[in-house]
């Protein structure tokens, strides 16, 4: 249930990080409330992951995710640099994560 938890605090990460954009594309209170309820909802679901999982493994999936995800919303839909190298590095944070899961 923790990785469970842990996935989807990564997932409002991202939520949030797209949220940042629109509010600085929109700027209205809807734009912010989503933006505070994404990244609230991030730190209520890592805190509860981290009852169980160990906080250098969960940081690092959580960051992780958060930064990888905001890259790929940035590619897709902001119209970002799709360039292999960037795709090569974002990877490597991926891969980073999954290994911490395996030895930890």
């Amino acid at each position: 249930m923790a990785w469970m938890a842990l996935v989807f605090a990564g997932v409002c990460e991202m939520f949030g990080v797209a949220m940042i954009n629109k509010l600085h594309q929109d700027r209205n209170w809807q734009s912010l409330l989503l933006l505070v309820v994404g990244f609230g909802a991030s730190f209520g679901f890592l805190s509860y992951a981290m009852e169980t999982l160990s906080m250098g493994t969960a940081y690092a999936i959580w960051t992780g995710i958060g930064a990888s995800g905001g890259a790929l919303l940035g590619m897709l839909f902001y119209n970002e640099s799709k360039d292999w190298k960037r795709i090569l590095f974002i990877a490597m944070v991926l891969g980073a994560a999954v290994g911490l899961k395996l030895v930890g």
